[in-house]
């Protein structure tokens, strides 16, 4: 098993690579990696899932150094180590079925010391990457990371009163590295942003959103932190970023109402909405109008009221006018029959009117008196008290 494991590793000199790389532009290509889980004694080339892992689209096939991946780093000269490096992260493009403990132990083994061993090599940034160790570091993360969740038979509708408890990924032990991995390769000071733009694309982009539907808070989290960064590296990459991520609230708004990580996304939009230029510019206020406001609308939104709430006060710290057209918003969202997302619009009203100006609250002055006086009529105990203090101190 451990000579199949390193036999899939492509040859420098063999007539199957160039092969490989004349099929990557005209059609699907012949995966050099097997799936352990499927794996078996045949010998015949293995044609790569689509459904659950990157297509050639993305990442063409390369063709690896011919080093042996094995050998530390220490034991190679400077000039071999970032064929070394290519040659350890194509080893790493391996993947095992891990729902089953102690199938591949020694393989999988193997794969967490090689992926420890490239995360303390990128760490230390001793060697500018070039493009081939761009491509392959990409394509590594694309072979692991990028994978089709299985349907979510959890019911939407339980909102901050869903008790389910949260999905751990049995992979998390090799996933957790290559996340770190690919955090230190994107802040690393020795990858140039713009080559790495070439392979960090669109496509690579929207493949890390897709993975924010997670069960995992775990991979939601590590997630949250690398997106940061590309956005905050690869400037050019900024509008699709924020487009790509309005369609996924669009979605989870206006269509299913199910998706593991809206929170984390509103966490991130919040701090890029604390740093917009003033005067904002009018796609963000239609992205306030569009998305922000109608994600009041889910009966989940108690799982990202908070963050919800902190992008929404973000967008009025830049534009206190902006404040009467949200409080309109709410109004038209207002929940009548779900007595504790009423108490969370009557603190968010609380916190808006205080930030408002007086010329800015008369437009909305009537018609939101009219919704509290309602408020302050209501048989639920929690909304009588919160609407009557809403009404006397505002």
């Amino acid at each position: 098993m451990f000579k199949q494991f390193l036999s899939k590793l492509p040859r420098k000199s063999s007539k199957s690579d160039s092969g490989e790389l004349n099929r990557s532009s005209s059609g699907p290509v012949s995966s050099p990696v097997q799936r352990s889980g499927t794996s078996g004694g045949g010998s015949g080339p293995v044609r790569s899932n689509s459904g659950k892992r990157m297509s050639s689209a993305v990442f063409p096939a390369s063709v690896v150094a011919g080093i042996e991946p094995l050998v530390p780093f220490k034991d190679v000269p400077s000039s071999e180590k970032l064929n070394l490096f290519v040659s350890k992260v194509s080893l790493c493009c391996v993947t095992f079925d891990f729902s089953d403990p102690g199938k591949n132990s020694i393989e999988k083994d193997v794969k967490r010391q090689t992926l420890l061993e490239l995360l303390d090599f990128v760490a230390s940034g001793s060697v500018k990457f070039t493009e081939p160790a761009i491509l392959a570091m990409c394509r590594m993360c694309a072979v692991n990371l990028f994978r089709v969740f299985p349907p979510n038979y959890r019911s939407s509708s339980g909102g901050e009163n869903d008790d389910d408890e949260p999905m751990f990924d049995p992979a998390w032990p090799h996933l957790q590295i290559v996340y770190d991995l690919l955090l230190k390769f994107i802040t690393s000071p020795c990858l140039d942003a713009k080559v790495a733009k070439k392979y960090l694309d669109h496509a690579f982009i929207v493949r890390l959103l897709d993975l924010f539907d997670s069960e995992d808070p775990r991979e939601r989290e590590c997630l949250k932190t690398i997106l940061h960064r590309v956005y905050g590296k690869f400037m050019v990459h900024r509008p699709f970023v924020r487009k790509s991520m309005s369609n996924i609230f669009y979605r989870f708004v206006f269509e299913t109402e199910k998706h593991s990580g809206i929170a984390e996304l509103l966490e991130i939009f919040g701090s890029i909405v604390s740093g917009f230029a003033l005067p904002l510019k009018e796609e963000h206020k239609i992205f306030l109008w569009r998305v922000l406001i109608p994600l009041h609308k889910p009966k989940s939104v108690g799982n990202y009221f908070q963050q919800l709430s902190y992008c929404i006060t973000q967008f009025i710290d830049k534009e206190p006018k902006l404040g009467s057209v949200v409080i309109k918003g709410l109004l038209k969202f207002w929940p009548i029959t779900n007595s504790q997302k009423e108490v969370m619009f009557l603190g968010e009203v609380e916190e808006i009117v205080e930030a408002m100006s007086v010329m800015e609250f008369q437009k909305i002055m009537v018609p939101l008196f009219l919704r509290i006086a309602c408020c302050v009529t209501s048989s639920h105990f929690q909304v009588h008290s919160y609407s009557y203090i809403v009404l006397i101190y505002d």
